[in-house]
């Protein structure tokens, strides 16, 4: 079959900017345009969604790129119309980029007769006709297990720790990497290895969904700049009150790394009127207006890793190897500082 040198980009309607953003960075590593492919992903007035793809893929390596965000089931829906219709012009391999991943939370069967859907979805993506799934920070590691595809589930921790070795340059020593919950300890440690930090937790109760009882540090923080680092950032509560109870048992100031800014509801306006000195949260979601003008908010690029990525894939290599700040360093290209 026919095959351009290129991979393929697609992007559905969910995180456009960062698609845009993968493809001008593919074309600096490639040193040729590689821009996306030209399609409408459109509603009719029913809310059914239509897809017309303009370009020839036959035969091609196709990148769709699509996080599953608010408003997910449309998200979604978009995903898996966008591979049918690939699938359905002869794409030779659709790879599924999907920057967040949505139902993650759903990942077990906390009570009775609950559903599993992320499982439910890991299947609906495979019959859409994706072959392979590029994410990051899957909110539970084992998701990958519910593929029957390979699944490529990169960190944010790299792209973090450059971040926290650029901002605060001359006081690493007085760093503490916090976890909000028992439940993200790994994440945690993951980062505070990599900055040669100390750990902390910060042990919640909840007596339902969105509200947080009790709150326990686990942990000396007294005189530390505290980094509280999770994956997912929803209606902002536990954060916010994670940092009042970390500033309570003594800590400097207190910073939080977040991958996925889902702001949910009145998350902007509970951060911005916190004791948080910043929240830094990357663009796997698009960032909302309300966002990107809150004065301690800040925004961290994910596409340098994205595009590179893309093209391991493309090209037969490894996918792990950005996990390693050596690796990684380069691809931002200057924005961060390394040792």
């Amino acid at each position: 079959m026919p095959r351009t040198t290129e991979p393929k980009l697609i992007s559905g309607n969910a995180n456009m900017p960062l698609a845009k953003a993968i493809a001008r960075r593919m074309s600096l590593h490639r040193g040729v345009n590689v821009g996306l492919v030209d399609a409408r992903v459109e509603r009719f007035n029913d809310g059914e969604i239509f897809v017309e793809v303009y370009e020839n893929v036959r035969g091609e390596d196709m990148f769709l790129i699509q996080p599953t965000s608010n408003p997910a089931n449309d998200n979604l829906m978009e995903l898996l119309i966008m591979s049918d219709a690939l699938r359905r012009s002869s794409a030779k391999r659709i790879t599924a980029v999907i920057p967040y991943f949505g139902y993650a939370r759903q990942d077990r069967r906390a009570k009775a007769r609950t559903p599993i859907s992320a499982k439910l979805v890991a299947n609906m993506i495979a019959e859409a006709g994706i072959e392979r799934v590029l994410t990051m920070d899957l909110h539970a590691a084992q998701i990958q297990g519910f593929f029957d595809i390979p699944v490529d589930n990169l960190y944010a921790s790299p792209v973090f720790a450059l971040d926290i070795k650029h901002t605060f340059k001359g006081r690493m020593g007085e760093l503490m990497v916090v976890s909000p919950d028992v439940g993200g300890v790994a994440r945690a440690r993951e980062l505070a290895k990599r900055i040669n930090s100390p750990l902390a937790i910060v042990d919640k109760r909840r007596e339902k969904a969105g509200e947080v009882a009790e709150m326990t540090v686990i942990g000396d923080v007294k005189g530390k700049t505290c980094l509280i680092v999770d994956d997912i950032c929803d209606t902002a509560g536990t954060l916010c009150k994670a940092a009042e109870v970390l500033l309570e048992n003594g800590a400097k100031e207190v910073h939080s790394y977040i991958t996925h800014g889902v702001m949910s509801g009145p998350a902007v306006e509970r951060v911005s009127k916190s004791v948080m000195k910043s929240l830094v949260l990357t663009d796997s979601i698009a960032p909302t207006s309300p966002i990107t003008k809150a004065e301690n908010i800040r925004i961290v690029p994910t596409a340098p890793v994205f595009a590179q990525a893309i093209l391991n894939i493309w090209n037969g290599t490894s996918v792990s190897s950005l996990f390693e700040q050596d690796t990684l360093g380069p691809i931002y290209d200057g924005m961060y500082e390394t040792e």
